[in-house]
């Protein structure tokens, strides 16, 4: 896996998804430079999960989806994962009665290099554990192996949603590093709810609110704002 050149990895424009009677997404745009990490932000309910299953689509979508200058947006989502996208979803949904060797298996992609050094370099504590039943570790462990699942095949961008959910302090500082060392190789989008994890790893931000895009820019520029951080997210952010 190689560093991205600089550019536009991923570019939406009018991203619309309807979930039942609900018009989730309304028009979402924004676009990902290629490297580094662009945080997905917003208050519970924003619509930021949805645009990251919108991007793959998971979910009914209208609008433009553009990977690396090719339009993905009617395309089916095996299709979109050949293209180059893995895809860390927000509750693990590692396969619990399967080993930890298994699930690496079955996440091989066909026709694209395996890249099990850097797995293992990133999560030593995996290939200690490959033959243990992903179902009896720990929630972090299982994290590590979700997000392992992604970065095993050459993808060209991540999508990542709440890697922090649920884990202890400790485990948070260990996966914030592990990404930081991703994020030289790929481009991540992340949603997270952690701040601190956020301030170290993101570049850029995208906040929505209610469906729409109503902030992007800078990720230091819009945490480094307490007014900012309290009208678009509800919080304000301690200094790093």
């Amino acid at each position: 896996m190689t560093k991205a050149t600089e550019g536009t990895m991923l570019s939406v424009r009018g991203l619309h998804v309807h979930l039942g009677e609900s018009h989730v997404l309304q028009g979402v745009s924004f676009d990902v430079r290629a490297g580094g990490v662009t945080a997905l932000l917003g208050r519970n309910g924003a619509g930021k999960t949805t645009t990251m299953r919108g991007l793959l689509g998971l979910v009914p979508r209208r609008g433009e989806v553009i990977l690396d200058g090719e339009d993905i947006s009617r395309l089916p989502t095996h299709e979109v994962v050949r293209r180059g996208i893995g895809y860390v979803p927000e509750n693990r949904e590692v396969f619990a009665g399967l080993t930890v060797q298994e699930n690496l298996l079955l996440a091989e992609r066909p026709g694209s290099p395996h890249h099990y050094d850097l797995v293992y370099e990133l999560f030593p504590r995996l290939k200690e554990r490959l033959k243990q039943r992903a179902g009896t570790m720990s929630g972090g462990e299982q994290q590590m192996l979700a997000l392992a699942r992604a970065l095993l095949n050459d993808n060209r961008l991540l999508l990542i949603d709440e890697p922090s959910q649920g884990l202890a302090p400790y485990l948070v500082a260990e996966l914030t590093e592990a990404l930081a060392r991703a994020a030289e190789l790929v481009t991540i989008v992340l949603v997270e709810q952690n701040l601190r994890m956020v301030q170290r790893l993101a570049r850029d931000a995208v906040v929505l609110d209610q469906g729409r895009v109503v902030w992007s820019g800078g990720a230091a520029d819009l945490l480094g704002d307490g007014e900012l951080t309290r009208q678009y997210l509800g919080v304000g952010v301690a200094k790093a």
